[in-house]
């Protein structure tokens, strides 16, 4: 979508208006002046006095004018020109403003900056995310393909047309669940409705689904989450399915409410991470499950929906199972 522009027509520059607001109440005592003495009848010509006054007013109004042109005028061209440079920038830093006046401007600048490196952040995410999904797509694409081309031999035994013909659909169902994955990565983009679920209600919501996993929860089950009822289940439900898939039978969830966050514990009994593997868990597509049709996107969907709604996940250390820590605001 196009981006909206602006309607084009001449605008006068803030300095004009400021210069020029300020030369009229320079011009106001000057006029007032003159106006009473030719009501009064007497000599329409100022006295030393009044002109010193005048003099006076000008030397303050110009300081007034230098005062706004550093704290105001200034810095909002200059934040015009970082704005420029966000735009043109891509992937390259951009420099702060050279004169930030206000402490409102100078809050707007970091506002700006920040945004900025959010965009380059979003953007090299975006690249490595495109490239990781390119080579998860190819790898059963190139299979696919290649299954299909051998089933064009007419020599091709029954049984081994059969055996390709099952890589086919083999390869076709993990594209599937790799594009029914995308789905879900997307909308744990956007926070999902009203917030204000408890932990309680969480995992009453969880255990119809694991019916092999006992669930159990304790501390503070019922201070709200800043997360809805269907946020909460898709991240649980996405850890409890890993515990499971890696030989857990309980799943122990631990709530700890601070001022203005809540921290949870997930943990479970199953097999647990590797030490070589603990660095790349969050990795997208990384997974030790692929020929189990694992699609290693689980974690990054859960870090995608905490992320959201303002919260965090992490890998905490565990002498057995698995251990996560998260961390949401209060609803």
């Amino acid at each position: 979508m196009a981006a909206q522009q602006v309607k084009r027509k001449w605008r006068p520059p803030l300095s004009w208006v400021v210069f020029a607001t300020l030369l009229v109440v320079l011009a106001l005592p000057a006029a007032v002046v003159i106006g009473f003495r030719a009501l009064d009848g007497t000599t329409s010509q100022m006295g030393p006095v009044e002109i010193a006054a005048i003099l006076v007013a000008l030397v303050l109004t110009l300081v007034i004018a230098a005062v706004f042109a550093r704290t105001i005028t200034g810095p909002v061209n200059a934040l015009v020109r970082t704005t420029e440079a966000i735009g043109r920038s891509g992937a390259a830093p951009v420099p702060p403003p050279e004169q930030h006046g206000t402490r409102e401007l100078a809050t707007l600048s970091q506002s700006f900056l920040d945004l900025a490196a959010r965009l380059v952040e979003r953007t090299e995410y975006v690249h490595s995310f495109a490239a990781h999904v390119s080579h998860e797509l190819k790898s059963p694409l190139t299979a696919i393909r290649g299954s299909a081309e051998m089933l064009l031999d007419d020599d091709m035994s029954p049984a081994d047309r059969r055996r390709f013909a099952e890589h086919i659909v083999a390869d076709s169902d993990r594209l599937a669940a790799l594009l029914d994955r995308l789905r879900t990565l997307a909308r744990a983009e956007v926070p999902l409705g009203a917030t204000g679920v408890t932990l309680r209600r969480a995992v009453e919501l969880l255990r119809p689904r694991f019916p092999a996993l006992v669930a159990t929860a304790d501390g503070e089950l019922d201070v709200p989450l800043a997360l809805s009822e269907e946020a909460a289940s898709i991240v649980l439900a996405q850890l409890a399915d890993n515990a499971v898939q890696h030989g857990a039978g309980r799943l122990t969830l631990t709530a700890a409410a601070g001022t203005s966050t809540v921290q949870l514990l997930v943990a479970d009994d199953g097999a647990g991470i590797s030490a070589g593997n603990r660095d790349r868990v969050f990795e997208p597509f990384f997974t030790t499950r692929r020929e189990q049709g694992g699609t290693g996107m689980g974690l990054e969907i859960v870090r995608t929906m905490l992320q959201a709604h303002g919260g965090t996940i992490s890998l905490r250390p565990a002498a057995t199972g698995t251990v996560f820590e998260i961390t949401v605001p209060r609803g």
